[in-house]
């Protein structure tokens, strides 16, 4: 990239000023150096337009082929890393426009009839953050499908459920990861949602009120793809909401992806034992050999700080904002970019990570007894006899005080220390009084039993394939469209 101190270049607004711009304020104001991101955007915003403009009659035919040709050399240069950004051209949009001038003659500058950077790079954002919804969302599908086949492996296994990190009550591990797979899924749902904000197309607002010439928006939002139009040039210039929307989501993804994070922390811990993460996902010390770090899941927990800055950092920006562009708006593309940068780093490495991961189920199932975790089954029993539930509840704690001044199991008690406790309490609870037992009993809809959960995974399955024909139908639908 140039730097401050080239030869300055005329300007698109250079007209009413008498001075050349300071360099030091042309670095600070530039915003080239990062919003180049959206070049491709930029470009296939500018074909949509130039083809609407020539429809219109606002251009001709072979201004319309003059410009589509330059615009495709320019697109090829950059996709193959030849294009020479200019520090001085500001942003993506003059210095793409700058090239094209150089080289189709005057023709170039007509491309900006009827629009101006205010609506245009609103346009480009929501095209940017249009085509990183779509792949994030492939992402998560993909960490989804990895949980459910794990899911589905792990359906017979059974783990102790914690609640306050306390042992609480036994469940099927492959009930834990499934409710992974419903965080991740309203995910997925905030993500097709916002993506319909998204995916409404401003250009035609120009800088805030609209414009003279007699454009086609609808045409342009057809070549585009874009669902509908803004309504009102204020609103449509000014507008980040979407953003913010889809910043959230993102943070919300990383607190979800630091929580699988976390769990894979404690379960490849020395104390839990309970899983051992592939060696491409982990790292070593450099001073102790015996070490194998879970770095990708500890990343994945503090990234989720940085998701949540960059959200943060976008809607002080947007506070008590004036309406219409102000440059303020410049502030929100890095948010979106590092963080749609980072998701499509850290989906792929939590995804390998966990399809990839050995699961101790022995070590797992150990613990699923502990600290008297069946104790609710006794309580379960007894309001199925007729007990009121509360009464019930004081009579499994008297049964584990008993065991716990005893030093025994509650399977271990005799039937006259039962029926001692309360003359409900038959030798017919024995049957719920081991893991498996209590597991099994457990056969709801959300149910942690093994039918249950793969039950859960047969119907997800069907969804998830329904889903996936309807995308693909949706795609050749698409395939016709400008597509640079």
């Amino acid at each position: 990239m140039a730097d401050a101190t080239e030869t300055p270049t005329k300007k698109l607004w250079d007209g009413r000023f008498t001075e050349a711009t300071d360099a030091f304020v042309e670095a600070f104001t530039a915003s080239v150096g990062f919003d180049q991101q959206m070049a491709l955007q930029d470009i296939k915003g500018s074909i949509a337009h130039a083809t609407m403009l020539q429809s219109a009659d606002i251009l001709s035919e072979s201004e319309l082929e003059l410009i589509l040709g330059g615009l495709d050399e320019i697109q090829q240069e950059i996709i193959e890393n030849r294009f020479e950004w200019s520090v001085s051209l500001e942003d993506v949009h003059m210095n793409i426009e700058s090239a094209l001038t150089e080289k189709i003659g005057v023709v170039g500058k007509t491309l900006h009839t009827g629009r101006s950077r205010n609506d245009q790079v609103a346009t480009d954002i929501r095209l940017y953050l249009r085509d990183q919804i779509d792949k994030i969302s492939d992402l998560l599908t993909r960490l989804q499908q990895g949980i459910l086949s794990l899911a589905e492996n792990e359906s017979e296994t059974i783990m102790p459920g914690f609640t306050h990190l306390q042992v609480a009550q036994p469940v099927t591990f492959g009930h834990h990861l499934m409710a992974w797979y419903e965080m991740i899924e309203r995910d997925y749902s905030r993500l097709l949602d916002c993506r319909k904000r998204v995916n409404v197309l401003p250009l035609g607002a120009a800088a805030l009120a609209g414009t003279t010439y007699p454009i086609n928006r609808e045409m342009t939002a057809e070549l585009l793809s874009f669902d509908s139009v803004a309504r009102n040039s204020l609103d449509a210039v000014s507008d980040r909401d979407f953003a913010a929307e889809a910043l959230f989501i993102m943070a919300m993804i990383g607190i979800h992806l630091s929580k699988i994070g976390e769990e894979f922390v404690l379960w490849s811990s020395t104390e839990f034992d309970w899983v051992e993460i592939d060696d491409a996902y982990a790292t070593g010390s450099s001073i102790m050999p015996q070490k194998k770090n879970d770095d990708v899941a500890e990343l994945a927990r503090g990234k989720s700080g940085r998701f949540i800055g960059n959200l943060t950092a976008l809607l002080v920006v947007l506070k008590a904002m004036p309406f219409a562009y102000n440059r303020d708006l410049q502030e929100d593309k890095e948010p979106i970019f590092d963080s749609v940068d980072q998701l499509l780093l850290l989906l792929p490495a939590i995804t390998g990570m966990v399809e990839t991961a050995k699961f101790k189920q022995a070590n797992i199932s150990k613990g699923a007894a502990a600290g008297y975790s069946l104790a609710t089954e006794i309580a379960d029993f007894l309001s199925k006899t007729g007990v009121p539930f509360s009464v019930a509840h004081e009579v499994a704690g008297e049964c584990v005080k008993f065991c716990e001044e005893n030093k025994i199991d509650l399977a271990q008690m005799s039937d006259q220390q039962l029926v001692a406790m309360h003359p409900n309490l038959t030798p017919a609870v024995k049957k719920f009084l081991t893991v498996t037992g209590a597991v099994s009993s457990r056969t709801s809809a959300m149910g942690t039993s093994k039918d249950s959960v793969l039950a859960a995974i047969n119907k997800l399955n069907q969804d998830i394939s329904g889903v996936d024909k309807a995308i693909t139908s949706l795609r050749k639908q698409f395939s016709g469209m400008i597509n640079p």
